[in-house]
């Protein structure tokens, strides 16, 4: 059996099928991710610690070659990973505050 060729998609159903394999796949990655980000959080003490910002800018000039080396694109990576650690950031926040969102399990 040949793996499917997105250049070259048998149907709309077959790029469906493919796109929802990719999402379980992207969202285990993020849940690991989570999980490091929430062990990371631990170890911080307060909310600049948190925040980062040199670390965030570290991050995304990083994913950014990555999509670049990869064939993606810079721009469509930086957004998604910008969207991501906002919303990781305010996970980590909520757990220094002593909120354990539901979502953190």
């Amino acid at each position: 059996m040949t793996a499917p060729d997105p250049t070259a998609p048998a149907s709309l159903g077959e790029v469906r099928e493919q796109i929802d394999a990719l999402d379980r796949r992207i969202v285990e990655l993020i849940a690991e991710r989570q999980q490091w980000v929430v062990a990371a959080g631990s170890l911080k003490s307060d909310e600049q610690g948190v925040r980062a910002p040199a670390r965030v800018d570290q991050v995304i000039a990083k994913v950014r070659g990555l999509a670049t080396e990869a064939g993606a694109s810079p721009e469509v990576v930086e957004r998604s990973y910008r969207a991501m650690i906002g919303a990781f950031i305010e996970l980590e926040l909520a757990h220094l505050q002593g909120v354990h969102p539901t979502a953190s399990r």
